[in-house]
């Protein structure tokens, strides 16, 4: 039986597919959802454009001149669609670039699901929008920047999660995420060499251990980071990075801390297995988060 598939085996190894991702809001859900397609090809390279806030007819007849002009190059584009208004989305499709209506060619099942016609409104998920969500998602920022790096103690009891880990194991970058993308009140705290002579939990921390998260990552890539903040420095030495992911990794397993490796994690990926982990831990339990958000259902396995 003949492949389907074995064309696309002699695609030029340098040949770049042209992506764009369209949307009459930020765009943030096109190129997310675009993307969790797109990396599913690691062979082929693309050129991503980002065209967000085409909100009115006029726009969308100039981005659809775009596209065809895309279109008479080298190489066909591929466009991925969350626009919502449906002049919008019907002028988009008059293009005579392949398009993937995401919005399309899911909100009609959702409206016969639900026997309700949506308001097909740009609603700007990731704008203001929710002023609710928003205010809470910059209450979660503020908190995570007072709470960076142990710079303050106060409030610790507000954190919905504390990160532990050696210097440059990725605790500001994760905090930041979960603040942003889901409204967590995220602490993170450094483990120094006066935390790590006693697999105790550092003071400020000792009385919130059910919120505590463990950060790990390897050696060789800690001592990298490391070299590129203080060049050939005891810091960023092998033997430092090991004694202290040691002793680190001494101290969760002492308070049972769930862990992650975040040495070939993405932050995305880093946060997603902290709030499955947290959660089912919360759920098991009975415990609730302080703030009052809730971490969403998952499930994970502990490192």
């Amino acid at each position: 039986m003949t492949d389907p598939l074995a064309p696309h085996r002699d695609r030029d190894p340098d040949e770049v597919v042209p992506v764009f991702f369209l949307s009459d809001s930020t765009g943030i859900s096109a190129e997310t959802m675009g993307n969790a397609l797109l990396i599913q090809f690691p062979d082929v390279s693309f050129e991503r454009t980002l065209i967000p806030f085409i909100s009115t007819v006029e726009m969308a007849r100039e981005v659809v001149a775009q596209l065809d002009e895309a279109m008479d190059g080298p190489v066909a584009p591929l466009v991925f669609s969350t626009a919502a208004v449906d002049e919008v989305r019907e002028e988009l499709m008059r293009t005579r670039a392949p398009i993937i209506d995401f919005f399309g060619l899911h909100l009609s099942r959702v409206e016969e699901q639900l026997k309700a016609r949506g308001l097909r409104e740009a609603r700007r998920l990731h704008g203001v929008g929710d002023v609710r969500r928003y205010n809470n998602r910059m209450a979660a920022i503020e908190f995570a920047i007072e709470h960076d790096d142990g710079l303050s103690p106060r409030g610790l009891d507000r954190a919905d999660v504390v990160l532990l880990a050696p210097s440059r194991c990725g605790k500001t970058p994760t905090a930041m995420y979960l603040a942003l993308q889901h409204g967590l009140f995220v602490a993170n705290y450094p483990l120094v060499d006066e935390d790590l002579e006693t697999t105790d939990l550092p003071d400020p921390v000792r009385g919130l251990a059910d919120r505590c998260f463990g950060l790990t990552t390897t050696v060789a890539r800690l001592s990298r980071v490391r070299h590129e903040r203080r060049p050939d420095s005891r810091y960023a030495s092998e033997e430092q990075c090991r004694y202290e992911l040691r002793r680190a990794t001494a101290m969760y397993e002492t308070h049972h801390l769930p862990t992650v490796d975040t040495s070939a994690a993405s932050v995305e990926e880093i946060a997603a297995v902290v709030i499955q982990t947290l959660a089912r831990q919360r759920r098991s339990s009975g415990a609730r988060l302080q703030s009052g958000h809730d971490l969403r259902r998952g499930r994970t396995t502990r490192p």
